[in-house]
């Protein structure tokens, strides 16, 4: 074998998928949106938001791993669409703070409803995606 990648066929698993392709990208927009937050804010509101939009990646690569349990897979799915809900809440403290333009907010917020969807289409599928599936 010239490769050791050779032996799984997925070589880069849960980062082809664009569910969360699309999560680590809206992760990485409220990270350096939530720089410009006030300094008073940073183990508040800076770091939740951070931490729940993070959170939507971590629990997408864990359902990954374990997609040859059905149960457990979608168990993680549903725990990356309560991120993103908790996401959407400090976005909007965010907002109600002043702290990000409408405009921002809406971008932000329509980020999340399309990764919410997407989770819930891979939830309502797993068949499609869990290995032990029948």
């Amino acid at each position: 074998m010239n490769n050791e990648n050779e032996l799984e066929p997925d070589k880069k698993g849960f980062w082809d998928l664009k569910v969360f392709q699309k999560a680590f990208d809206m992760a990485m927009e409220i990270f350096n949106t939530s720089k410009a937050f006030p300094s008073e804010e940073k183990y508040s509101l800076t770091d939740q938001i951070r931490r729940s939009s993070r959170s939507i990646c971590s629990n997408i690569s864990e359902a990954y791993r374990k997609k040859r349990y059905p149960a457990h897979f979608i168990s993680k799915l549903t725990d990356a669409d309560a991120e993103c809900s908790e996401t959407a809440v400090w976005l909007k403290f965010a907002l109600t703070c002043n702290y990000i333009e409408n405009k921002k907010f809406e971008e932000l917020e329509s980020k999340i409803a399309e990764i919410g969807r997407m989770l819930g289409a891979m939830i309502n599928n797993s068949e499609r995606f869990a290995l032990g599936s029948k």
